[in-house]
């Protein structure tokens, strides 16, 4: 089965599409046929992606590909139309093995039918195959694309589209900022999200045309970043948020997932040796100007350093303080 992982926090400004991007050419790179999917109806991933300046661009994107985004390749259930979901058509990026599925905002509007459709589909049966069809276009499209891997960047929102995101994903990743905010996060999430898994479980029977995976989606780590490094570490002031959001994570996440086997255990996190623990996978710094020229060239932060680099611009240590 190709592995679905998202990426979410309802907490705003954590880096969650930039860490989309990064992490799905990383594994492009390393061999991996990826495909990153715009989840956010703000389209902040396939702007960047796609070197978008405007509106128009877009507009002229969706004219000359139809079924080429989330909204419309969901339109035939979305519209209660008797004709099954097909692939959904993905977008070439400048790795020849990281693909995208763009977003639209469109499928904002989508977001009220989808929430009466978890909450009222055992009244009304022709709204059973709405939530779970978020997750099956996104595996159909990944196996006609000979796809070995999805990541989904989601909005900041604990709205009705992302829980259908989240619970049809296998993994999930947290990414985190070092400020009192994302530390207030990650105790909303411990109950967040155990709510969710409860609320689709009908969703999970394999009846439906739909259906959620049969297991909930596994919590797989946090990602701390956004910080101002001093001598290659995070400078004091951040680093006293990082631990109190990892202790947060578990002392409180972690146990509220583990009571709906949403997460994986710290043995098998501890096997995979991530670079930090418990449930931090990495540190990442603030890369200040970088991202500007990640944007400018539709391309990832280290490349965009490599091409700095090559340029005459900054070597790496004038970013850190």
């Amino acid at each position: 089965m190709i592995p679905v992982i998202s990426l979410f926090n309802h907490k705003g400004g954590v880096s969650k599409t930039t860490t989309t991007f990064n992490l799905g050419w990383s594994m492009a790179e390393r061999g991996k046929r990826v495909l990153i999917v715009d989840g956010d109806p703000q389209c902040n991933l396939t702007g960047t992606v796609l070197g978008f300046a405007g509106i128009e661009n877009f507009s002229d994107f969706y004219d000359a590909n139809p079924n080429g985004n989330i909204s419309d390749a969901l339109q035939p259930i979305l519209q209660g139309a008797q004709t099954p979901l097909v692939p959904a058509g993905i977008a070439p990026t400048g790795h020849p093995n990281l693909f995208l599925l763009p977003g639209n905002i469109e499928l904002a509007e989508s977001e009220t039918q989808i929430s009466v459709a978890l909450s009222t589909s055992a009244a009304i049966p022709a709204l059973q195959n709405i939530p779970g069809s978020i997750g099956a276009l996104l595996r159909m499209t990944a196996e006609e694309h000979k796809i070995d891997v999805v990541i989904v960047d989601m909005s900041p929102s604990v709205g009705a589209l992302n829980q259908c995101f989240l619970m049809s994903s296998d993994f999930f990743i947290v990414p985190t900022s070092p400020d009192y905010y994302c530390l207030q996060a990650m105790s909303s999430l411990a109950r967040v999200l155990p709510r969710w898994n409860q609320q689709v479980a009908s969703f999970r029977n394999p009846n439906l045309l739909y259906p959620f995976p049969s297991s909930p989606p596994k919590f797989a780590g946090i990602i701390s970043q956004r910080y101002r490094p001093r001598l290659g570490n995070p400078a004091m002031s951040f680093q006293g948020w990082i631990d109190k959001i990892k202790h947060a994570v578990t002392d409180e996440l972690v146990p509220a997932l583990n009571s709906q086997n949403m997460s994986i255990s710290a043995a098998l996190f501890n096997a995979a040796h991530p670079s930090d623990t418990p449930y931090n996978l990495i540190n990442i710094a603030d890369f200040n100007s970088l991202i500007a020229q990640s944007q400018k060239y539709s391309t990832p932060v280290f490349c965009a350093l490599r091409r700095s680099n090559r340029t005459g611009g900054r070597n790496f240590s004038d970013y850190e303080d």
